[in-house]
């Protein structure tokens, strides 16, 4: 492996130092229940014992939304196992968390959550390059119809897929 200044080569492929981002906690309603505008990137602040309870996979976003306090974003209901070994250092599951953002986004974000039927939603966390990341979303709740249209949408490209790969085999 030699090393060439921005990244790696391994056998002339350029290998990036950027690891894989793999989400740690996923909210998998959010895009079932809510339509998705825009998503934004946000840093996280939490304690020591949060991020060795949120690298064992033990965090919960089903509930959890975002709001804008005093030019600030805090996700509320964001609910993060205590730590098993964490004795006294433990913190509160439910505690709100400080997200990082530029003030240019919060002050979009503001806007954003100002106009009517518009939320913060959390959609996943992950860690990147060793910090924990938020992708946080401006959504609009669907309604029920909305909610049956994109169960029809996935059942019909199901089975136009299925038909395809059928028609392939023979």
């Amino acid at each position: 492996m030699v090393y060439r200044g921005e990244g790696y080569f391994v056998r002339g492929v350029k290998m990036s130092k950027q690891k894989s981002i793999k989400p740690v906690v996923s909210n998998r309603k959010a895009r079932y229940n809510y339509h998705i505008k825009e998503t934004y990137e946000a840093g996280l602040v939490l304690a020591g014992t949060e991020v060795k309870s949120l690298r064992m996979g033990k965090g919960n976003l089903q509930d959890a939304y975002a709001t804008v306090r005093d030019g600030e974003v805090w996700v509320n209901n964001f609910h993060i196992s205590p730590y098993d070994k964490g004795n006294r250092f433990n913190h509160d599951p439910l505690r709100p968390k400080k997200l990082l953002l530029n003030r240019r986004e919060i002050k979009h974000l503001l806007g954003m959550h100002r106009e009517k039927g518009y939320t913060l939603i959390p959609l996943q966390i992950y860690f990147k390059n060793g910090l924990a990341k938020m992708e946080l979303a401006v959504a609009v709740g669907k309604k029920l119809h909305d909610k049956r249209e994109d169960i029809a949408a996935r059942d019909a490209k199901r089975a136009i897929e299925r038909a395809l790969k059928d028609r392939s085999r023979q």
